[in-house]
């Protein structure tokens, strides 16, 4: 069960609140908002990703949609004097479509921001599989990048780590796949804090998977 089940979504819920936090009776006004938290989602942490945003949290209320960044390096989307925050709230407003069409509804809905620092990056899923993607991109050698990367995760304290890259490793004619482990990962363990995270590496000979497992002390 546990190699087959999206380990965050096993335990939604139960470890895990949503990243989208809102609730709508009317089935279109829920189908549009679930669109444009997922776009809004995906744009930001494609645009932002040299300042390592790891998730995107969004909560809607009447008349107030609050957006939570967390990032690694906040300083780089705040900018001077707060500058980037106005190009951070002009992407958010684009892909909101019932607030632009609605004159009305503009002016009363409040757009709020928060940026929130990651505090131990290695010991965030998300921010381990972009590092080991962005190493394979720059063609290190995968088996010291990814021992050096899990040495670094247990060190911030957790319970054990695990990494599979999957595609042409280093190159190679036929594709593979490789596992690593550190530590103990209970996938099927639902009270167990698994944090999962997969992030794609384009190299030169075509992209690689790097999927990251970590399991925290709860």
């Amino acid at each position: 069960m546990g190699q087959k089940v999206h380990p965050h979504g096993l335990r939604l819920g139960t470890v895990y609140n949503w990243s989208s936090r809102w609730y709508f009776s009317d089935k279109k006004a829920y189908r549009n908002a679930i669109l444009e938290d997922a776009r809004i989602r995906e744009e930001l942490m494609k645009k932002y990703s040299y300042a390592g945003v790891t998730d995107v949290v969004i909560e809607r209320a009447i008349k107030k949609i609050t957006v939570v960044i967390y990032s690694v390096k906040p300083g780089m989307i705040i900018g001077r004097g707060g500058k980037g925050l106005e190009d951070v709230k002009k992407i958010i407003v684009s892909y909101l479509k019932s607030y632009n069409e609605d004159k009305k509804k503009r002016k009363e809905t409040k757009i709020e921001l928060k940026i929130e620092p990651v505090k131990k990056p290695y010991a965030n899923a998300y921010y381990v599989a972009q590092m080991i993607a962005e190493k394979l991109v720059r063609s290190l050698p995968h088996r010291a990048v990814v021992h050096s990367t899990m040495s670094r995760v247990m060190e911030t304290g957790a319970k054990g780590v695990k990494i599979q890259l999957g595609g042409r490793i280093a190159g190679a004619e036929i594709s593979r796949s490789e596992k690593y482990f550190q530590g103990t990962i209970p996938t099927s363990t639902i009270r167990e804090k698994v944090e999962f995270a997969k992030f794609p590496a384009l190299t030169k000979s075509g992209y690689v998977g790097v999927k990251v497992w970590i399991c925290h002390n709860s």
